[in-house]
């Protein structure tokens, strides 16, 4: 997939950690900048969201995007089924570590991903895998995610006339879901955006999550209001899932906002 020359020409593509497809972003591949380690939903691959990275790179954010396995780049089958998407969620929440190895490493990457401004997000399985992140130690200073949930239980139990398409193992989705992880999370701003009408991730089963989260954060003495839930009645984008359709240009610009905050570039 081609990339606008703008973000071509500040783009590269390697292998990082454990044999992780990524896309490389960055402002001027000289200073270090903070970064935004972005995992991106079932279905698609890393190089569809490069609106997304040409206005990071423009805030002085760099943007390391990653395959998911069985997407993109990766060898070996596809992965695409949603049967197969708690095997896709254990494999990348455990590669990340070794994704910021490599970015540490100036062989790799030129040292120019400065690791002490580190965000992570995602969007729909991405944004999963990045919220169970969370909930074990980790480095990121915030954290922005799309059409999500943190609630896997009540995603796959389904709803009334709208079950899941696939069934998963209770054992299964408790050691992936986030909501089943609170004790290890550490407050940090976190950005959620989402679609009430999402017909794939209910926009309930999110907002759940984020009260519990931000009850986790009180218990811990800081303020709920770390969390930032943004929401459009509708967005016209497919199953009100795929993108917020006319609230696209809205939803870039709340995360480069929150980003910049945050990472101070």
């Amino acid at each position: 997939m081609a990339l606008p020359f703008d973000l071509a020409r500040r783009t590269r593509t390697m292998t990082l950690g454990n044999g992780v497809p990524a896309l490389l972003a960055h402002p001027d591949w000289e200073t270090p900048a903070p970064f935004l380690l972005w995992i991106h939903g079932r279905t698609v691959e890393k190089e569809l969201d490069a609106g997304r990275y040409l206005r990071l790179v423009r805030a002085g954010i760099g943007a390391v995007a990653i395959d998911l396995p069985g997407h993109g780049q990766r060898p070996g089958d596809r992965l695409h089924d949603p049967k197969h998407t708690l095997d896709v969620l254990a494999q990348i929440v455990s590669e990340i570590d070794s994704v910021l190895e490599s970015l540490a490493d100036p062989a790799v990457a030129g040292g120019v991903f400065d690791l002490d401004r580190a965000a992570i997000g995602g969007m729909s399985a991405g944004g999963m895998a990045a919220l169970r992140r969370l909930c074990d130690p980790h480095p990121f200073v915030c954290a922005a995610v799309e059409s999500t949930t943190g609630d896997l239980r009540s995603l796959y139990a389904g709803a009334p006339g709208r079950p899941w398409p696939a069934q998963h193992p209770a054992e299964k989705i408790a050691a992936l879901d986030p909501m089943q992880h609170l004790d290890g999370t550490r407050p940090i701003p976190l950005l959620v955006l989402h679609s009430e009408a999402d017909e794939v991730i209910p926009a309930a089963t999110m907002r759940g999550f984020m009260h519990a989260l931000q009850a986790r954060y009180e218990a811990k003495g800081a303020s709920p209001d770390l969390i930032k839930m943004v929401t459009w009645p509708t967005t016209g984008a497919p199953s009100e899932h795929a993108g917020f359709g006319r609230h696209g240009n809205d939803a870039k610009n709340l995360q480069v906002a929150f980003l910049r905050e945050h990472l101070r570039p």
